[in-house]
């Protein structure tokens, strides 16, 4: 039968789709993350303990989504599991939250974390204006310049990309990832059999400090590899154009995760076979800002003065590949909330020839470079890092749910382990919410705000739409 013309076209293979949960989940946090964990914990064998387990959880957390997305297989990711367990308002505002800041300032921060890598190959620098101004009791430097240009530039370029079809952003995404690893994997097997510093005396724990620093730390440093692994639920917001979904969603998941945890295990492995303790800890990070990336350390072990140039181009590859799978995979939670009457009706339009969410793809990247250019995007990501962990326990406990209310519905995969496994990460993820109304509660408020922000445009369109029918 063939398909509607006003349809989605299913379009992404297995391949794409690995390529996707891929590309999106490795960004920068292999290349950076191991400083301030090692901070945490000052014992090499617990910063890899810490990335074992974090990506265990998130491989938890990708077995429940492989469940959702084999039994609903739309546009729209967790708004669809969200509307189909608990109703339209918290789908809405799980929606709103995405669209507002969460995606768009992640795809923002991207575009920016891409610029200044660039800059490291290129004169880019040039700062024309800047402006130091508080808001809600918080120090916000803003500042425009080059990069804010050149992240703008980039942006608007993988938008219109995605634009063309969502076959060929796939194919952009398989080559972008190729990429990524094949850089990854020769900075990890250069260090194994061409470094000339290594020792697996470094992955001992250092004279006096305890093997083991307390559940506080080591609990901080599995957050931050947490979220070095954040990416993994982007492949089901593109369901709805995945080849053969009850099959495919389910293995692209799966088998990205598992392979996204080897290569972080590997790459920091590496790290601490080519570098003492003291280098690693002493790396870019909040604490040593100026300092060189972990990454570049350890590639300068065996390409010398080479090493900084060649994980920069790294970075740039690592960063443009997830910022390609953010711009495909979010743009599709406005067109799914629009095509259900909750949102802009011309938002839910696809284009007439290769039949893409347009409208939704050039809102996105419009608000996306906005929040580029107003240089607050952190800050404002930071607003909705609760609400994403809150709506992200909705969506696992969905499987509960929906196991009840439509046990009859075709489930071509099911959860490995339930009901354990996805009860072990709705824990987690209360875990991090109390840890985060402990240790940023001002953030927790405004992230709370946001959400609330969203009920006026809920009932709007929740308004329109009973007009309509």
């Amino acid at each position: 039968m063939a398909e509607s013309k006003n349809q989605l076209v299913r379009a992404l293979t297995f391949t794409d789709a690995t390529s996707l949960v891929i590309g999106t989940v490795i960004g920068t946090g292999v290349f950076l993350k191991a400083a301030a964990m090692t901070q945490q914990v000052a014992t090499p064998g617990l910063v890899l303990a810490a990335w074992v387990i974090a990506g265990l959880l998130s491989l938890v957390g990708a077995l429940a989504y492989a469940e959702l997305g084999g039994m609903l297989p739309q546009a729209g990711g967790e708004y669809v599991y969200l509307r189909a367990a608990y109703g339209n308002t918290p789908a809405f505002l799980y929606g709103w939250t995405q669209v507002a800041i969460a995606q768009t300032g992640g795809i923002a921060a991207l575009g920016i974390a891409s610029a200044t890598f660039l800059s490291t190959l290129l004169p880019i620098n040039m700062v024309w204006a800047r402006h130091t101004f508080h808001l809600l009791g918080r120090e916000i430097n803003w500042q425009f310049g080059a990069h804010q240009i050149v992240a703008v530039a980039l942006i608007l370029l993988f938008s219109a990309i995605n634009c063309a079809s969502v076959a060929f952003g796939g194919r952009v995404q398989s080559v972008l990832t190729a990429a990524k690893l094949l850089g990854i994997a020769l900075i990890v097997s250069g260090i194994f059999f061409f470094s000339q510093s290594t020792t697996w005396a470094n992955l001992a724990a250092p004279d006096g400090v305890a093997q083991w620093s307390g559940f506080k730390a080591f609990g901080a440093a599995i957050l931050a590899a947490l979220w070095a692994y954040n990416g993994w639920n982007f492949l089901p917001m593109a369901a709805g154009e995945v080849k053969h979904p009850g099959r495919n969603l389910p293995r692209a998941l799966i088998s990205g995760m598992l392979i996204v945890l080897i290569v972080y295990f590997l790459a920091n492995l590496s790290y601490f076979y080519a570098l003492p303790i003291d280098e690693v800890m002493t790396s870019s990070s909040t604490a040593h800002r100026d300092a060189l990336p972990v990454a570049t350390k350890a590639a300068q072990s065996f390409l010398g003065a080479w090493g900084a140039k060649y994980v920069s181009t790294i970075f740039l590859l690592s960063t443009i590949g997830a910022l390609n799978g953010g711009i495909l995979s979010s743009a599709r939670i406005p067109f799914a909330m629009a095509r259900d009457g909750l949102f802009f009706s011309r938002i839910g339009n696809l284009s007439k020839s290769a039949r893409v969410p347009v409208w939704a793809i050039c809102l996105q990247g419009l608000w996306a470079s906005v929040l580029a250019l107003s240089g607050t995007f952190d800050q404002l990501t930071d607003l909705a890092i609760f609400a994403i962990w809150i709506f992200a326990g909705l969506t696992v406990g969905a499987i509960f749910i929906l196991r009840r209310k439509l046990p009859d519905v075709s489930r071509p995969y099911r959860t490995l382990g339930y009901p354990v496994v996805p009860f072990i990460f709705i824990v987690v993820v209360v875990w991090l919410i109390v840890n985060t109304l402990q240790t940023n509660p001002v953030e927790s408020a405004m992230g709370l705000g946001l959400m609330v922000l969203g009920l006026p445009l809920y009932f709007y369109f929740h308004h329109q739409k009973s007009l309509a029918s």
